[in-house]
């Protein structure tokens, strides 16, 4: 015959709460302590998703022909999802308009930006700069974070390439008003931004890394 055990709190010998139950909510052990999970926790019969939960790439599917003068230009228009070469996408993904990003989820977000930059063959030097801009009410947004490097020009009528690469970890509390962007600048107007889509040339990542 089965027993039933009706109780509130069950205490160790020492008089601490093991397992308590007030209002519909049960509570296991206390602050400090470690609890063991041996087997597999579940959520209503399934089992609860740990680690990463979101996961996305995109990039531009053509050349960003630069015209901005040294200022900074949005990179807001032929961006696609990536879909070759045995991509796989995590989770619901990020959505985008006018180049502007909208996360699916709350969360913190390891967001990364690469671009692959040439300049027209000269023997002037320039700066290839690219940057990652967020805003956290919807409309302002301010730099993140940045990062530059040169392509060298030369006098053999040759065209140079350069990348870089721009991270920024982002705390993501409302997917309403957290969104990002991202934006490039050179010192003259002879720089392409490539773009392809079979090949992720100029392109963003997204991880959501946990909860905010």
């Amino acid at each position: 015959m089965a027993s039933i055990l009706k109780v509130d709190t069950i205490q160790d010998q020492s008089g601490n709460n093991i397992i308590n139950e007030n209002a519909d909510t049960i509570t296991i052990g206390a602050s400090g302590d470690t609890i063991n999970v041996v087997g597999t926790l579940q959520n209503n019969g399934s089992g609860l998703i740990q680690g990463i939960t979101e996961a996305d790439q995109w990039r531009i599917a053509s050349n960003f022909n630069y015209s901005g003068s040294q200022s900074l230009s949005l990179l807001s228009s032929n961006w696609e999802r990536v879909d070759t070469n045995g991509f796989g996408l995590l989770g619901t993904g990020m959505t985008e308009s006018s180049g502007v990003f909208t996360f699916p989820s709350t969360g913190i977000y390891l967001v990364t930006f690469t671009a692959h930059a040439e300049g027209s063959n000269t023997n002037n030097n320039r700066f290839v700069l690219g940057a990652t801009e967020i805003t956290t009410d919807g409309t302002n947004f301010t730099q993140a974070s940045e990062v530059a490097t040169n392509i060298l020009g030369n006098t053999n009528n040759d065209d140079t390439r350069g990348t870089f690469f721009c991270v920024h970890q982002f705390d993501v509390t409302n997917v309403a008003t957290h969104k990002v962007r991202f934006t490039v600048a050179c010192n003259n107007n002879n720089v392409i931004f490539f773009g392809s889509t079979s090949v992720s040339l100029t392109c963003v990542n997204f991880i959501r890394l946990g909860d905010t």
